[in-house]
């Protein structure tokens, strides 16, 4: 496979560990506010002025004080559910530099998948939007723990000495869906932030003049690790808007002089159908990542706007991993070659093993997973991390052939299939349930539920009924497949595999 160096232009010459020499993503930061507090950073539509790396500092400043006055200290955890705005961000870093461990959560989340999150991390607070949300994590909290809004409309109060994390300190939990059993939080330190935020900037020449529309939702690691935190790495400017709409996506692209623009499958696939597309073609950069582009939708979108789309490659557990090209080939159909630090082997079944500062060290409070998931390097270096991911080396470019884990990935996010089983199979009208993804040209992939019925088989609108309450809407079922019976091996497990050959 291409070594990551071939990432960086001729002229840099850099090794590993570059990428932490910052120490945190906090450090770095400050230090660019500091340097140019007049540099616009973000904007939100229907608001009149750019937000300036000055103000954001001190916004950040003071939420970071509202907390510690509040009664958090260094390494608490926060749940943080919000919407897309300089608000959410701001309270986002803000808890960073109170030291604090920011445990995102999808802002769709039912009681049950909060509930579970929040039973696991034990928080001491949380930053959620909607009402209903902050209800089930105070129902599902063990003890008193402060619940605000966005704004964090908290008592101000001095921060004290803030900035203080190191590269080993926590900074976030993501939960995300192994091999089995429930979600589980991936622990990401301040160093796998820098390395991995450090990479991207670094690969695709992102620079103070860039300027972002960002339309991913922040709690994903897509839209929080890559477009927020690769913004204020860069010293870049970003329009913010709430989520995506195609005719939104070119206006402000058009309105505000993008030079960038981060998208998944499902948003290319929409601005390709609305023949939106070539209005972007002033854009230096368009990415596409969370989930596999079809070689013809890359081929369709990039003739479209003018310029090949740039594949990448990330997860939750490591952020990015590889990248096609900034400068040479962006191969359809491959996600391109390691990211600057990132090491790529394939154990003897093909799947694809990584290590770098990027990845993370463990998921939270999870010791027989992590013994699951690490392998230990043959020559004494840092352990390999088992991606579940099953892929190959095609002449210097990686190519993901599919997953060893059976996880679905729709509209970029994941979806594992036990969950969805274990509320489809509460339905009276099913005897047996399985779950697997079907490819779709908008979605990657959509939730497929295989029933074995009892009576009446439902709908997939009446499972969408059924299941709103308990599961967030990326994760229901858009088919519904009858079958007299599940393909089982000799162990009786069910064999998803042969569900649809």
């Amino acid at each position: 496979m291409r070594p990551w160096r071939d990432h960086l232009p001729p002229e840099r010459t850099w090794s590993a560990e570059d990428l932490t020499a910052a120490g945190t993503l906090v450090r770095a930061w400050t230090r660019l506010w500091n340097d140019r507090p007049g540099a616009l950073l973000w904007l939100e539509p229907g608001h009149d002025r750019w937000w300036t790396a000055g103000e954001f500092e001190s916004a950040t400043r003071r939420v970071a004080g509202r907390l510690r006055t509040a009664g958090l200290t260094a390494g608490d955890r926060v749940v943080w559910s919000t919407g897309s705005s300089v608000a959410s961000l701001v309270a986002h870093v803000g808890a960073l530099r109170a030291g604090l461990v920011v445990v995102p959560a999808n802002t769709t989340y039912s009681e049950r998948e909060l509930a579970h999150i929040v039973t696991d991390v034990r928080p001491t607070a949380a930053i959620v939007d909607r009402d209903d949300q902050a209800e089930w994590i105070r129902r599902a909290a063990a003890g008193p723990l402060v619940i605000v809004g966005s704004e964090v409309d908290l008592p101000d109060g001095d921060p004290g000495a803030i900035d203080g994390v190191g590269p080993d300190d926590p900074a976030l939990i993501c939960f995300t869906s192994g091999t089995t059993g429930a979600p589980k939080g991936a622990v990401l330190r301040h160093r796998n932030l820098l390395a991995a935020t450090e990479a991207v900037v670094a690969a695709w020449r992102w620079s103070p003049e860039d300027r972002l529309v960002h339309c991913l939702p922040v709690f994903h690691a897509h839209g929080l690790g890559v477009g927020v935190y690769g913004t204020l790495l860069a010293g870049a400017s970003a329009v913010l808007l709430p989520g995506f709409d195609p005719t939104a996506v070119v206006q402000a692209a058009a309105d505000h002089r993008a030079t960038l623009f981060f998208g998944v499958p499902t948003m290319y696939h929409r601005l390709a159908g609305t023949g939106l597309a070539p209005r972007l073609s002033h854009l230096r950069l368009c990415v596409s990542g969370s989930a596999p582009l079809s070689r013809e939708l890359h081929h369709q979108v990039s003739t479209a706007i003018g310029s090949a789309v740039l594949e990448r490659y990330g997860m939750t557990e490591t952020l990015m991993n590889a990248s096609n090209p900034y400068d040479g080939e962006r191969r359809a159909g491959t996600v391109g070659f390691p990211l600057p630090g990132v090491d790529i082997r394939f154990a003897t079944d093909g799947e694809i093993l990584l290590r770098g500062p990027n990845v993370f060290d463990g998921y939270w409070e999870r010791p027989e997973a992590n013994d699951e998931v690490f392998v230990a390097a043959d020559d004494g270096g840092r352990d390999w991390f088992r991606t579940g991911d099953l892929g190959e080396d095609a002449d210097g470019y990686l190519v993901i052939r599919g997953r060893s884990k059976e996880l679905i990935i729709s509209g970029g996010f994941n979806v594992y299939p036990g969950e969805v089983e274990d509320v489809v199979a509460t339905h009276p009208g099913v005897a047996e349930v399985a779950v697997t993804g079907t490819p779709s040209e908008e979605w990657g992939e959509v939730v497929t539920a295989w029933i074995v019925p009892d009576g009446p088989p439902p709908s997939v609108e009446e499972l969408a009924e059924f299941s709103a309450s308990t599961l967030a809407s990326y994760k229901r079922p858009r088919l519904v497949r009858v079958v007299d019976a599940l393909p089982r091996n000799a162990l009786g497990k069910v064999v998803r595999g042969e569900l649809g050959t």
